[in-house]
């Protein structure tokens, strides 16, 4: 059973002891594909590390995470820009707007997120968003640039029906993780309701680990707890839900 993590922080420091240890759990799992956004360019060194040591199974994005968007923010589009045009990547990510943390920068984040939607569309390659306590803003960017040109996956979704709905007709696919495993997720009430072919499986590692290590450190080889959760939303077996996530993540990232 192939499975895809389409996104996991696999250069973050939480694997610095164990990052072999690590990957080889989540090749024994069958999840042979890995893809890893980027969050400023502080952690391009060790993203490009783990890329050149993996070659066959990380693929990485380059972009601005929005709650790194801070007064310098024009610098690091800047190599975003340099980056993507010198380097194979799979998408522009993870970009959007993040307004849980801190609202001070909210004007730069949604320049931000523009801005790279526009070298997404440029490049020709999808985006993977984040967006959290800020669903109004990030739509009121998305439905102004949605288009043939523009796709990808709507990182992380916590959204309601609508939202869903919204993310899926401006050609996003939905990237559920551990949120869905979780008893207050909310997701998991509507999830069926949004065809399979618009879902993609994630971790988010080292964050959101679904239960049974919900509060520890999440990690790729715990995608089959998120495709046995679909499996059970979706009254499919894990094959299948296994089978059609692994090709919507291969025809967003064009693999």
């Amino acid at each position: 059973m192939m499975l895809i993590d389409t996104h996991t922080h696999l250069y973050s420091e939480d694997f610095k002891e164990d990052r072999a240890a690590m990957m080889q759990r989540a090749l024994n799992a069958g999840v042979t594909k890995m893809f890893v956004p980027s969050i400023d360019s502080s952690y391009s060194a060790e993203m490009y590390a783990v890329a050149k040591e993996y070659p066959e199974n990380v693929f990485l994005m380059m972009g601005l995470h929005p709650t790194h968007v801070k007064e310098n923010y024009s610098e690091e589009l800047a190599f975003v820009e340099k980056e993507l045009a010198s380097r194979t990547f799979y998408a522009v990510g993870e970009i959007g707007i993040d307004l849980y943390w801190d609202k001070t920068f909210l004007k730069q984040q949604q320049e931000a997120f523009q801005y790279q939607i526009k070298l997404a569309k440029k490049h020709q390659l999808p985006i993977n968003i984040h967006c959290r306590d800020a669903f109004d803003e990030v739509f009121e960017i998305l439905e102004e640039e949605k288009g043939e040109s523009l796709s990808g996956i709507f990182h992380c979704f916590t959204g309601n029906k609508e939202q869903a709905i919204r993310a899926v007709d401006c050609n996003m696919k939905l990237g559920i993780g551990g949120v869905v495993t979780f008893k207050n997720g909310k997701i998991d009430q509507f999830l069926h309701e949004i065809d399979l072919k618009n879902i993609v499986l994630e971790t988010d590692a080292p964050y959101l680990a679904p239960v049974p290590y919900r509060g520890k450190r999440n990690e790729s080889s715990y995608i089959p707890l998120i495709a046995e959760k679909l499996a059970h939303i979706y009254t499919v077996s894990p094959q299948e839900v296994a089978e059609v996530t692994t090709q919507n993540a291969k025809a967003v990232f064009g693999i």
